[in-house]
């Protein structure tokens, strides 16, 4: 079996890490270098950053900050927000992404998902779905989660697999910031529905989560900011528990 990958998300907003609940009452978590250098030290397998006002602002991600911290990393940098164009993924990989990550883009022009990955390959194309549960179904919300978006998560997801995505980045807008654990049921959907890797995002509170995620929730990643920003546990203890649990990681 693979090993499970941990990856922690830099949410940035005006060249500052900060962190919110249900994509809402946004707080400071610290500088994106700094924890970059922190969380590649402790073992983390994968850093993304979203930059999270860069659409609603149509702007490019802060090349700035990508180039802070892709220069404490040895390890895959994804790089999402205010890419809405070829030439905006060209500027984040100059700047030392190894990965894009579209969202909002990718709904509006669904064909920059392959033509990004003829350019660039799918295994560096992220498509980023952020839904929240509408009745009996998964509703796809762009522009920050402030849009519906009018697509299921599941079908869209199948959708961006055919176009060329090597990988879903998937977040529960519900779940997002309340550390009650991820929605397995929505990612366990998701994850049914393609071969891609599946990364589930949003609600991980304990290190229990993770092995729900996982377990239940078939995801092949998980993400998370909070409990990792403010040194609720540490990326070591999370990995030695999921070990424990019999879910194989990279120590």
């Amino acid at each position: 079996m693979l090993s499970k990958r941990i990856i922690a998300c830099l949410d940035v907003r005006d060249g500052q890490v900060v962190k919110g609940v249900n994509f809402e009452g946004l707080r400071a978590a610290g500088d994106p270098a700094e924890l970059a250098r922190r969380y590649n030290t402790e073992g983390i397998d994968e850093l993304v950053i979203l930059d999270i006002t860069a659409t609603l602002e149509r702007r490019r991600a802060l090349a700035d900050t990508i180039r802070r911290v892709a220069r404490e990393l040895f390890i895959p940098l994804a790089v999402g927000g205010g890419i809405r164009s070829e030439d905006d993924a060209a500027a984040a990989v100059d700047a030392g992404a190894d990965k894009i990550s579209l969202n909002t883009a990718a709904l509006s022009n669904p064909s920059l998902i392959a033509t990004l990955a003829g350019r660039y390959g799918s295994q560096a194309v992220v498509v980023a779905i952020d839904a929240k549960r509408l009745g009996d179904r998964f509703a796809v919300f762009a522009r920050s989660g402030s849009t519906a978006a009018d697509r299921d998560a599941v079908e869209w997801a199948r959708e961006a697999e055919d176009r060329g995505a090597g990988e879903i980045l998937l977040t529960s807008i519900d779940r997002d910031g309340t550390k009650v654990g991820f929605d397995c049921p929505m990612t366990a959907a998701v994850s049914s529905a393609v071969s891609i890797p599946v990364i589930a995002s949003g609600g991980a509170g304990t290190l229990e989560h993770f092995v729900d995620v996982f377990t239940v929730g078939r995801a092949d990643a998980a993400l998370a900011a909070s409990i990792f920003h403010y040194a609720e546990t540490s990326v070591h203890a999370l990995k030695q528990h999921l070990r424990q649990r019999g879910i194989p990681v990279r120590l």
